[in-house]
């Protein structure tokens, strides 16, 4: 207690002085800093390039011992300029695998999968389908993206510009409503009227809903919309 009492004193004594400083009153100066620092830029996001993709689709015995044969096969795609986007895992079956490649030369990745080496190494690694390939030009991506499940639907047009303003009209907004979210619009590289849209599933039970809605098939109909679209669901596989 004596000690505490000592403390008391000292910071009293310390703190009575530096308010008074010895009776007289402490003056304060103040300095304006009249340089103003100039605004910092906002670093603008790098304006989205258009790439062309290619999708791979076929079913396979086991993904698991699929996957380390895809894996150890990489230095070959990127020799042909070929890099890896995403694999999706079809709702109804697992093991049926849509494989997204990004392109920087169409005709190289052409020749790519026109080598008969391609067949073999897929035969040896478990490939039990026959392959299904698609070249597409994406004019719109989201890069921030992140569902885990999505949905690709391919249909032909009438018009592609036709198409566009009807599925602009009806808006991101629109269709996030009914759990899709815009993720990539292409055009198919050898027909420009077969178009593809992907969009993420924020709610499946909606998502499937807005699939099946005879608004929609109307919404099509009235944009040019030519057959039954093509509609496979997917889980990202990594």
């Amino acid at each position: 207690m004596k000690s505490l009492s000592i403390v008391t004193a000292c910071c009293s004594l310390f703190f009575f002085t530096a308010c008074n400083g010895g009776g007289e009153k402490a003056t304060t100066t103040e300095t304006t800093d009249t340089v103003k620092a100039a605004p910092v830029a906002e670093a603008k996001p790098a304006a989205f390039k258009p790439f062309d993709m290619v999708e791979i689709s076929h079913v396979v015995k086991d993904y698991a011992k699929w996957k380390v044969a895809f894996d150890a096969d990489s230095t070959a795609r990127k020799a042909s300029g070929l890099e890896f986007l995403v694999i999706g895992k079809a709702n109804k079956n697992s093991n049926d695998l849509m494989i997204v490649l990004q392109a920087s030369d169409v005709q190289k990745a052409k020749d790519f999968a026109a080598n008969p080496r391609l067949k073999d190494v897929m035969e040896k690694n478990g490939v039990i389908s026959k392959p299904m390939l698609g070249y597409f030009h994406v004019t719109r991506f989201n890069p921030d993206s992140k569902e885990k499940q999505w949905v690709v639907i391919t249909h032909k047009v009438k018009g592609y510009d036709t198409w566009l303003k009807t599925f602009d009209a009806e808006g991101p907004t629109t269709r996030a409503s009914f759990g899709l979210i815009d993720v990539a619009l292409a055009q198919s590289v050898d027909d420009p009227k077969l178009v593809q849209v992907v969009f993420d599933i924020k709610d499946m039970a909606k998502a499937k809903a807005r699939m099946s809605d005879p608004a929609l098939k109307k919404l099509m109909t009235d944009a040019g919309v030519e057959g039954p679209p093509t509609i496979d669901f997917y889980t990202s596989a990594e």
